[in-house]
């Protein structure tokens, strides 16, 4: 038995969220906790899973208020290192006409990216049954020796690896270098979660099947999901596809964590089921459920603090039906 369902190691930050103007028409904007790999585990606390952060904040105002919010949500936070120099890191985010968003990061440098191999706490990566990263962590060297260290570590001990790119273009030194990394990350997981933007630039194919392919050309991943936004989802799994719906909502106003929230729900059905005999009935039900959440998590802002309970999502798929 491990302590851990699921270990996460990557980016913990604040984005600040546009929320009006003020009274002179000036912009605001609301500081809301995120960073992908910490809202995936936040997900998967609401799905009752046990789940850890390894990362790093500044030791600062923004640095503790993160670490109060994680801690909060359930999730283990003695992998949390404090940076007593660097700041913590900032997104700014703003919503476009098509309820997608733009990013501007403050990070050059942020806290995130000093983690080190030696602040890594290895008993966490030895004790979890799955272990999730990103390639935030992966942008600058330090911090991408930590997380190679990390999945090696926790390969090692025989957990399930999952990779989302989560491909931010401004925080690398160059494209090739994202491409590069993002291979690695491939190569080595047994879950990839990949939205429709990335595959084609990744594979350069238009057509999802194709571009997977390609990607099995290079590695041997047993499930790959693709999230295609408003036209649904898809899993590759075994020489097989399938593909669930989406839920379109009225209500949404941006799309922050969406993607988080899906990879959350797709790992917390891995965990509940037997990951090397998957049903087609089993991958659209994962996929569906999937689906659903994200769509909740469109209606509100900052996606850390408001990810949807299991009977939420249960509910709003039989309300939508």
């Amino acid at each position: 038995m491990k302590k851990y369902d699921v270990a996460a190691l990557g980016e913990l930050l604040i984005d600040f969220v546009e929320a009006g103007k003020s009274p002179v028409q000036n912009p605001l904007f609301e500081a809301c906790p995120g960073g992908a790999p910490c809202n995936v585990l936040a997900m998967l606390q609401r799905l009752g899973k046990k789940t850890a952060f390894i990362g790093k904040v500044g030791n600062d105002a923004l640095g503790n208020m993160l670490e109060a919010d994680v801690k909060a949500m359930g999730i283990d936070t003695r992998g949390l290192v404090k940076d007593d120099q660097v700041h913590t890191t900032l997104a700014f985010v703003h919503k476009l006409p098509n309820n997608d968003r733009d990013f501007s990061f403050y990070r050059n440098p942020g806290a995130d990216m000093m983690l080190t191999p030696e602040e890594l706490d290895l008993d966490i990566l030895k004790n979890t049954r799955l272990f999730h990263f990103g390639t935030l962590s992966m942008t600058h060297d330090t911090v991408r020796q930590a997380t190679i260290q990390a999945i090696d570590t926790a390969k090692a001990a025989g957990a399930l690896i999952s990779f989302d790119p989560n491909l931010r273009e401004p925080l690398w030194s160059s494209l090739e270098l994202a491409k590069e990394q993002i291979w690695y990350g491939i190569r080595y997981c047994d879950i990839l979660k990949i939205s429709d933007n990335e595959i084609r630039w990744l594979t350069g194919e238009d057509d999802f099947t194709a571009g997977v392919e390609k990607i099995r050309e290079q590695a041997d991943v047993p499930l790959i999901l693709v999230s295609e936004g408003r036209d649904g989802s898809r899993a590759y799994y075994h020489g097989r596809m399938v593909k669930a719906r989406p839920f379109i909502n009225p209500n949404t106003i941006e799309t922050t964590g969406a993607g988080d929230t899906f990879c959350g729900n797709i790992l917390g059905y891995v965990l509940d089921h037997d990951f090397d005999h998957l049903t087609d009935a089993q991958l659209e039900e994962m996929l569906t459920f999937a689906n659903a959440a994200a769509s909740i998590v469109t209606t509100r802002k900052g996606a850390l603090k408001v990810m949807p309970e299991r009977g939420e999502i249960l509910e709003f798929i039989e309300n939508y039906r």
